[in-house]
């Protein structure tokens, strides 16, 4: 039964790496077009083809996306997304989380990938975090990109959490974000996507509900001289809070 059960999943898990690859190869050239429409309509209409292949992707590998509203959500208001990250189907997760116009900060290797790198610099914010030059680059960009009423989606974690904690150390990108601009934190949270593909194997795909649940907004207190650090805190423990509850509800 074990052998039985592992060789479906692989199948499975084959399917769903193809139908990935097959899909992005038919938004591609879309991707290419709208990147000359424009900086900014050009990457909401990137965007748009992103969340249209996220959305075609999880109806056909069966996973099935839920919005929870822990708290009131604003979708006309511009916000500094921030989310747990533990599975390489975050990206596609925040796609069919956010609707609003949002960019996303994204590391700079990744732009190296075949196809997926052309769609991804068309897409994020790039950043390269060994370099404090490119650093502050980055943060003027995503200020630039507030300036704009689009929001920012940022994995404050940085890369994947690998421990058996909820979360693990943030960086301060997100929240010096906030305090220079007095945009509010919007916590999103990701409870399934490790369930639905854990970093550990490409094969370990699962069918099934993957949620994404919208936490309070939280205001960044730019009066205050310790008001990043408390900032992130709080943003913190409420992620790691509700993390703990809905990974237990599941």
């Amino acid at each position: 039964m074990q052998s039985i059960r592992r060789f479906v999943q692989f199948t499975y898990s084959i399917y769903a790496v193809l139908l990935f690859v097959i899909l992005m190869l038919v938004v591609f050239p879309f991707i290419l077009i709208f990147s000359w429409v424009g900086k900014k309509r050009g990457g909401n209409l990137v965007y748009a083809a992103c969340r249209s292949w996220a959305f075609l992707w999880y109806t056909f590998i069966f996973i099935r996306h839920k919005k929870i509203y822990a708290s009131p959500h604003d979708e006309h208001k511009r916000y500094i997304f921030v989310a747990n990250h533990t599975s390489y189907i975050d990206i596609p997760q925040l796609l069919r989380a956010t609707r609003q116009p949002v960019r996303v900060l994204g590391r700079h290797d990744l732009a190296k990938v075949p196809v997926f790198g052309t769609i991804y610099k068309a897409a994020a914010i790039l950043v390269d975090r060994s370099s404090r030059e490119n650093r502050a680059k980055s943060l003027t960009s995503m200020k630039n990109v507030l300036d704009e009423g689009i929001s920012i989606f940022i994995f404050p974690e940085g890369t994947f959490n690998e421990s058996e904690e909820p979360l693990k150390h943030f960086y301060d990108g997100a929240f010096k974000l906030a305090i220079d601009t007095g945009v509010s934190i919007k916590p999103i949270i990701f409870p399934d996507t490790t369930r639905r593909l854990n970093h550990k194997s490409i094969f370990s795909f699962t069918p099934g509900i993957c949620r994404s649940v919208y936490l309070e907004e939280i205001k960044p207190n730019t009066d205050s001289a310790s008001g990043m650090a408390e900032l992130k805190q709080t943003v913190f423990e409420r992620m790691q809070t509700a993390l703990l509850y809905y990974r237990k509800s599941s």
